[in-house]
């Protein structure tokens, strides 16, 4: 009770000085310092072919589409009636596709929530997990994590399903408030559940303080769902779940890192996990303290994270974490003046993607704004969604989601490929990619490979558009 106090005292003093500066700021700054491009190119406007890893990207866009592109952004093929804006397609070898069908609810079992399913070429489904309620997430055996990885094909006929789904559920250590909890659950071919793991159940192994336990028991991020009518705390908002695959870790000894144990993230805890597949415990956790060692304080927070996976095993950098670090807001904790409440209490204006070895957290790899030649790290910047694949030739395809961007980048930070949907949600005029994948052109034989032209933009400096009614 006494801490409960203190913290409410803290709250309204910090919501009163919050708002002052920001009527102060509304007087002395010019409406322009908010202001972004509203006229640019869409579709391919970068393409180096001699530096790429060239092939098909899939991705989804609205009206629950999901479609495969060329090198150029020509569309060569669509998927009708698979995903939406807001769920990640994937590309099986041979032509088929996996992703979550029907409606959009994400609650597992309930009826009006996703069905996750494997279609062919033509759509046709020919595998299906009922009511689902697939939730940004999932995996089939043969690939740990569900992007092209040579000589690890996932499955289309046959092997086990991880889903990462949602649940209802009451805890009254985590809140007094309904949660809508997120769930992992392994299934064979035959639809039999074989594995469960419930965040809520963990949460003791997170590493949360106790100003952050009250505040989460305050404010649980009580949201509104995607099933209608249906409300709850998304305290933790997971939204990555992958195996961790073969990888050296194991091979060392280090049983923390057994390829049957499962990578997660949680957005709003602005936390990476992993999981003892046997035990169900959290064996290796990064987060929420980023300040308790030298190590920790180097990386910095992640905060609002997305698509933390392990490497595999056969690409450069194996076996290290490649986390998309959205920036934005997450976490929970002591009130300041951007969360008079102590919710999303840790801010950030910029992106970055990092790889982190797991053993010694130390960052082998970060891509940034500043990184790639902008003084302005705003200028990298998604605060929701998107997504990091490691390529074969080193490269890394980055999906800077909020603004429909993907884009390949080789290790020292040249972008060699750049892509900008055109495809907008008309009513909200937002073309955001959830996450985009990259495959070879062998994986869709009912394709020709085609003949692609390099795409080199004109200097920035000097492009102007010309007069569409004089031709000037």
């Amino acid at each position: 009770m006494f801490i409960d106090r203190i913290c409410l005292k803290m709250e309204i003093s910090m919501k009163r000085v919050f708002f002052s500066i920001l009527f102060l700021s509304c007087l002395i700054m010019p409406i322009s310092l908010f202001a972004f491009p509203s006229v640019f190119p869409h579709g391919t406007t970068i393409y180096k072919p001699d530096k790429t890893f060239s092939g098909y990207t899939i991705l989804t866009t609205k009206g629950n589409q999901t479609i495969l592109i060329d090198m150029n952004g020509n569309v060569v093929h669509h998927w009708e009636n698979l995903c939406n804006e807001e769920h990640p397609a994937k590309l099986l070898p041979g032509g088929y596709a996996m992703g979550a069908t029907g409606k959009r609810g994400r609650i597992l079992g309930h009826e009006e929530s996703n069905d996750l399913s494997v279609v062919d070429w033509n759509g046709n489904i020919i595998w299906t997990y009922k009511l689902a309620g697939a939730h940004h997430d999932f995996q089939r055996e043969g690939n740990p994590v569900g992007y092209y990885v040579p000589g690890m094909d996932s499955h289309t006929n046959k092997g086990k399903t991880l889903i990462l789904s949602h649940v209802i559920v009451e805890n009254k250590k985590i809140s007094d408030k309904q949660l809508y909890d997120d769930i992992i659950i392994e299934v064979d071919y035959n639809g039999k559940e074989i594995f469960r793991w419930l965040a809520s159940e963990h949460i003791n192994e997170m590493g949360f303080d106790n100003m952050a336990r009250i505040v989460m028991y305050r404010y649980p991020n009580y949201t509104m769902t995607r099933t209608p009518g249906v409300v709850g705390g998304d305290w933790i908002h997971v939204n990555t779940a992958s195996w961790l695959g073969p990888n050296k870790w194991y091979d060392k000894g280090d049983t923390r890192f057994h390829p049957d144990n499962i990578i997660y993230d949680g957005r709003q805890t602005n936390t990476t996990g992993i999981i003892d597949r046997k035990t169900g415990e959290i064996v290796w956790h990064l987060g929420p303290d980023f300040e308790s060692t030298k190590a920790l304080r180097k990386i910095g927070p992640t905060i609002g994270l997305h698509h933390a996976h392990m490497i595999p095993k056969g690409l450069p950098g194996e076996g290290n974490i490649l986390i998309f670090d959205n920036g934005g807001y997450g976490g929970f904790g002591a009130p300041n003046p951007g969360a008079p409440n102590g919710v999303n209490n840790v801010k950030r204006d910029y992106s970055r993607v990092i790889e982190i070895n797991p053993i010694n957290l130390e960052i082998e790899w970060e891509y940034n704004a500043n990184k790639a030649g902008s003084r302005d790290r705003v200028k990298f910047y998604s605060d929701y969604v998107s997504s990091a694949q490691r390529l074969p030739n080193g490269n890394t395809l980055i999906t800077e989601g909020a603004f429909g961007r993907i884009f390949e980048v080789t290790p020292g930070y040249e972008t060699v490929w750049e892509y900008v949907s055109p495809y907008y949600e008309k009513t909200e005029n937002f073309n955001l990619v959830y996450r985009a994948y990259r495959v070879p052109y062998d994986y869709v034989p009912q394709l020709k490979e085609p003949v692609e032209e390099p795409v080199i933009p004109p200097e920035n400096s000097t492009l102007r558009l010309k007069d569409l009614t004089t031709g000037d």
